[in-house]
Protein backbone atom coordinates (compact mmCIF):
# COMPACT_ATOMS: atom_id res chain seq x y z
CA UNK A 1 0.00 0.00 0.00
CA UNK A 2 1.13 3.90 -1.26
CA UNK A 3 1.76 5.57 2.30
CA UNK A 4 -0.14 9.29 1.78
CA UNK A 5 2.53 11.27 3.42
CA UNK A 6 5.43 10.05 0.91
CA UNK A 7 3.39 10.61 -2.16
CA UNK A 8 2.45 13.87 -0.78
CA UNK A 9 6.69 14.31 -0.44
CA UNK A 10 7.26 13.08 -3.96
CA UNK A 11 4.28 15.16 -5.40
CA UNK A 12 5.98 18.56 -3.97
CA UNK A 13 9.03 17.57 -5.61
CA UNK A 14 7.52 18.32 -8.92
CA UNK A 15 7.52 21.45 -10.77
CA UNK A 16 5.00 23.75 -10.71
CA UNK A 17 3.13 22.80 -14.29
CA UNK A 18 3.71 19.00 -13.23
CA UNK A 19 1.84 19.34 -9.55
CA UNK A 20 -1.31 21.14 -11.06
CA UNK A 21 -1.86 18.11 -13.23
CA UNK A 22 -1.79 15.82 -10.05
CA UNK A 23 -3.60 18.13 -8.55
CA UNK A 24 -6.36 18.58 -11.05
CA UNK A 25 -6.19 14.59 -11.85
CA UNK A 26 -6.66 13.81 -8.44
CA UNK A 27 -9.70 16.25 -7.27
CA UNK A 28 -11.37 15.31 -10.84
CA UNK A 29 -10.95 11.66 -9.43
CA UNK A 30 -13.17 11.89 -6.38
CA UNK A 31 -16.15 12.87 -9.16
CA UNK A 32 -16.14 9.37 -9.68
CA UNK A 33 -15.84 7.44 -13.60
CA UNK A 34 -16.37 9.94 -16.65
CA UNK A 35 -19.41 10.34 -18.52
CA UNK A 36 -18.34 8.98 -21.97
CA UNK A 37 -20.82 11.58 -23.97
CA UNK A 38 -20.18 14.39 -21.79
CA UNK A 39 -17.08 16.24 -23.83
CA UNK A 40 -19.64 15.64 -27.02
CA UNK A 41 -22.66 16.61 -25.68
CA UNK A 42 -21.25 19.89 -24.21
CA UNK A 43 -19.37 20.40 -27.86
CA UNK A 44 -22.88 20.32 -28.92
CA UNK A 45 -24.38 22.48 -26.68
CA UNK A 46 -21.49 25.47 -27.05
CA UNK A 47 -22.51 24.86 -31.01
CA UNK A 48 -25.69 25.29 -30.23
CA UNK A 49 -25.46 28.46 -28.25
CA UNK A 50 -23.03 30.02 -30.68
CA UNK A 51 -25.12 29.65 -33.37
CA UNK A 52 -28.25 31.42 -31.38
CA UNK A 53 -26.24 34.66 -30.62
CA UNK A 54 -24.77 34.51 -34.42
CA UNK A 55 -28.44 33.72 -35.86
CA UNK A 56 -30.04 37.00 -33.41
CA UNK A 57 -32.12 34.59 -31.84
CA UNK A 58 -30.14 34.72 -28.78
CA UNK A 59 -30.21 38.25 -27.20
CA UNK A 60 -27.06 39.82 -25.98
CA UNK A 61 -26.88 42.51 -23.22
CA UNK A 62 -24.19 45.21 -22.97
CA UNK A 63 -21.49 44.58 -20.52
CA UNK A 64 -22.51 47.82 -17.98
CA UNK A 65 -26.21 46.63 -17.91
CA UNK A 66 -25.16 43.39 -16.63
CA UNK A 67 -22.51 44.74 -14.25
CA UNK A 68 -25.26 47.14 -13.05
CA UNK A 69 -27.84 44.30 -12.57
CA UNK A 70 -24.81 42.52 -10.76
CA UNK A 71 -24.18 45.30 -8.42
CA UNK A 72 -28.04 45.90 -7.44
CA UNK A 73 -28.29 42.01 -6.72
CA UNK A 74 -25.19 42.18 -4.76
CA UNK A 75 -25.86 44.83 -2.77
CA UNK A 76 -29.45 43.43 -1.70
CA UNK A 77 -29.08 42.02 2.11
Amino acid sequence: MLNPARVLEEALELEPQDRARVAHELIASLDGPKDADAEVLWRDEIRRRIDAVESGAEPLEDWASVRDKARISLAKP
